[in-house]
Order: structure tokens, then C-alpha cells, then sequence
């Protein structure tokens, strides 16, 4: 999928919006970039609050790849915001089977075309107290599995302090620094020759949502949870927002807790 005049200058424009907005916001360390792959790729990135897609957005459009995200279907329902998403081309996730089926293809799409797919593994912000990357969704072992596609683990630590998880005004002073860690591809060659069932598609995941939380673990200089949060483990939602016992709408302090 080649962009279109339309989509570039769509990009362009938002560009042109989001990037003096995020340099003022906050100060950036981009860490690894010399590991994305030449071709179309995935990148996987962590999801604690609102602002990471334009954190990640961010990068990939500075590294001359525009951007195309897997979003919520309810996002393309929005006046103006679902007009710019649709300008430029970013691809509606459907709940139905019909509707992820159409929207992975048209991530594979891109990726065939040497685009970069963006799709949070995770499927929505963590519930993990300390915001520790938690139980992954198959849909981008499932991509990676079907078209070949380099999956590139992201990470980044920051944003929180910007834009805490469900706050409603962002925390600019102290001026904070967003750092964004990108590894090496996924190494998913053990799978290359397995069905697509459950169980290759979970074990796939489990090692894309690793080498994330490794990621996320040289970035905080700590020590993930032995086990990664379940919501389903914890009775909570899948998607969507959940309610915390303690508000968010305050600065993280130090180490995320």
C-alpha cells in the first residue's frame, strides 16, 4: 500500500501540528533507531497512557517511515479525528471476525508495501499497577506470521509523567524527558513452519511481550514482575477503560510506583 498524495500530505500536516506540541511537552532520547529494518516492518511498543501512539507516531515519522497504527474503530467516529485518521490511512480495528480479518489485511498491506504497522500488543493501556507491559493479544504474531514482517519490540518511559494513565491535564513542569528504546527483531524463525493455531500464536506473543518488558526493564533500571498481569486473572476488562483504586491524575514518581 504506496501513500498517496493525500495520505503525505495528511502526514505532513499532522506533523507540522504534533511535533513543535511534543518538543515543547517534553525532551526525547531515541535509543536503537539504527535497528530498523529498511523494509516494512511492526513495532511493538508498550501502552501506559493516552499519548504514547503520538510518543511512537513521533519517532517513526522523524526515521522518513510514516506511521500506520491499528486503532480503535471508534476513533474513526469522532468528527475531524476520524476524517484526518482516514486521510491518512490508518487502519479501523473491528471487534467482530470479519472486521479484524479486514483490518489485518490491510496491515499486511502496508507492510508488503515496506510500511511500518504500528500495533500495541497489549490491545490497550496496561492494568498493571506499576505499568509493567501485561498479557498480550495475538495480532501482531499473528501479522508477523503470515507476512514475513520483521516484529521490532519498542519501549518507552516518560510519557506517564507527562500524561498520566485516564488523567485530564497534562503535568508539563518539570519539563520531563521521554526515552524510547528500540530492539533488535523479534527472532520468530521457530515458528515459520507451525499452524497458525492458539497455541503458536500465544507462545509467539509471549516472546514479542518479553523482549518489550525487557526493554521497558533497561529503561527503568528495575526488575519486572515474575508474571505478567492477566486482566482476566484480576476480573477486569480486556479493552476499554478500567477503574484503578487510586487516581492517576497526578506525576508518577520515580520508578513508575
Amino acid at each position: 500500500m504506496k501513500e498517496s498524495a493525500k495520505s503525505r500530505a495528511t502526514f505532513i500536516l499532522l506533523a507540522g501540528l504534533a511535533r513543535p506540541l511534543m518538543n515543547a511537552l517534553m525532551a526525547k532520547k531515541w535509543e536503537g533507531t539504527e535497528k530498523l529494518p529498511p523494509g516494512g516492518f511492526i513495532a511493538a511498543p508498550n501502552h501506559c497512557t493516552e499519548i504514547d501512539p503520538v510518543v511512537i507516531g513521533h519517532l517513526v515519522y522523524n526515521l522518513k517511515r510514516p506511521p500506520h497504527f491499528l486503532a480503535k474503530a471508534g476513533l474513526f467516529k469522532v468528527p475531524l479525528l476520524g476524517a484526518l485518521l482516514r486521510a491518512a490511512r490508518q487502519i479501523p480495528v473491528e471487534r467482530s471476525t470479519a472486521g479484524a480479518h479486514r483490518s489485518l489485511q490491510l496491515a499486511r498491506e502496508v507492510v508488503d508495501a515496506g510500511g511500518a504497522i504500528i500495533i500495541y500488543p497489549e490491545g490497550t493501556l496496561t492494568r498493571d499497577p506499576d505499568l509493567w507491559p501485561m498479557k498480550g493479544h495475538t495480532g501482531a504474531a499473528r501479522l508477523a506470521l503470515q507476512t514475513g514482517a520483521p516484529v521490532v519490540p519498542m519501549a518507552h518511559w516518560g510519557a506517564q509523567e507527562v500524561f498520566p494513565r485516564y488523567a485530564k491535564r497534562f503535568h508539563v513542569f518539570p519539563r520531563k524527558t521521554v526515552r524510547v528504546l528500540i530492539g533488535d527483531p523479534v527472532d520468530l524463525s521457530a515458528f515459520a513452519d507451525r499452524p497458525l493455531d492458539r497455541t503458536t500464536l500465544n507462545e509467539a506473543t509471549d516472546l514479542i511481550m518479553d523482549a518489550i518488558t525487557e526493554l521497558l526493564a533497561t529503561l527503568r533500571n528495575e526488575t519486572p514482575p515474575a508474571q505478567r498481569w492477566d486482566p482476566a486473572v484480576h476480573q477486569q476488562s480486556k479493552h476499554g477503560r478500567f477503574d484503578e483504586p487510586e487516581s492517576t491524575d497526578a506525576p508518577e514518581q520515580e520508578g513508575g510506583k
